[in-house]
């Protein structure tokens, strides 16, 4: 018996019917807005190497973070800029840290109306640049860095974030701060791990976001880019320790570990789309070189294709846009 006239295409022959069939697509509830709030400005001060991203000032920062609650972004993950550091990164834990002082604002402003999310490390407030405390011959000392993380875990929980993201890559942080927060009476405090974090070449633009200090690099305690297994592994050790969801950084040069994190953990997976990724589409698009709204559309995409359901992009209010009218 002759097969019938099987013709796929003709599912993709009208934007209505591509619509219909699309088997992935980011919602806007599913993004995630990263926002950077620096000590002692007065008014927003733009990234040169993120075009359209902003330092903000406290009051700049209230009126985005509430225009993107009203573009249906669904969490923000915010970043402090110290205007002092020092060697231990005291300005995270400090409760009038820029960092606290702004999730208790935006707390007050936005209520629960979406996730609030801060970033729990210490490079952007220690004085050389990396993520934990040092040894006297300079080197990261692992659990030392732990106790500091849980001072700043509760800090943080005290102002009202609803979600913490250990991002440092320390052995054993999720524990630590699970632990702190418990015992400080933050039971309902969500960890949102960075589990899968690799030493990468597209976080440059962030540096310049957050001013860093570092010098040298973090390759003693991020992950090898040519690592899995080792991957799967951590992942797999931090929702032992009780993670809550668990995030995979870079996304674009990781969409294979992506969807392998997908299938070994049972915890909601997410994807940064970190800075690099960003201004890399930025400057061809300043270029000519891409379509720039389908590039922002066709990359999320594929992150949410591999198994990410949340994920953090710095397009999140234009993306939240894009999606509730080709949708």
């Amino acid at each position: 018996m002759p097969y019938p006239d099987i013709r796929p295409r003709r599912l993709r022959r009208t934007p209505a019917l591509r619509r219909l069939v699309a088997e992935s697509r980011p919602a806007p509830a599913e993004l995630v807005l990263p926002m950077f709030v620096k000590e002692g400005l007065t008014e927003p001060r733009p990234v040169g190497s993120l075009p359209g991203v902003l330092q903000h000032s406290r009051d700049s920062l209230r009126k985005a973070a509430v225009e993107a609650v009203q573009a249906g972004v669904g969490g923000i993950m915010l970043f402090g800029v110290p205007a002092r550091r020092d060697e231990t990164g005291s300005g995270g834990i400090d409760p009038d840290g820029i960092l606290n002082v702004a999730l208790r604002d935006l707390t007050a402003e936005l209520g629960d109306s979406t996730v609030l999310m801060s970033d729990l490390c210490l490079d952007e407030f220690t004085s050389h640049g990396h993520c934990g405390l040092l040894t006297p011959d300079g080197r990261v000392d692992n659990d030392a860095t732990l106790a500091a993380y849980a001072e700043m875990a509760v800090a943080q929980a005290a102002a009202g974030t609803a979600v913490v993201g250990p991002s440092g890559m320390m052995d054993g942080q999720v524990a630590a701060v699970r632990r702190a927060l418990d015992a400080a009476g933050h039971q309902d405090t969500t960890i949102l791990a960075y589990a899968v974090k690799y030493a990468s070449a597209f976080f440059g633009p962030f540096r310049d976001a957050v001013e860093s200090a570092l010098q040298g690099d973090r390759r003693s305690y991020q992950q090898d880019p040519a690592n899995l297994r080792e991957s799967l592994r951590e992942v797999e050790l931090d929702v032992a320790e009780g993670a809550d969801l668990v995030m995979v950084k870079p996304a674009l040069p990781y969409l294979d570990v992506i969807a392998a994190v997908r299938d070994r953990v049972d915890v909601p997976v997410a994807a940064y789309q970190v800075s690099g990724e960003y201004a890399t589409v930025e400057a061809a698009a300043a270029n000519g070189w891409v379509d720039r709204e389908q590039v922002i559309l066709e990359t999320l995409t594929s992150i949410r294709r591999a198994g990410a359901q949340i994920i953090l992009t710095y397009w999140a209010v234009e993306a939240a846009r894009l999606l509730r009218e080709r949708y």
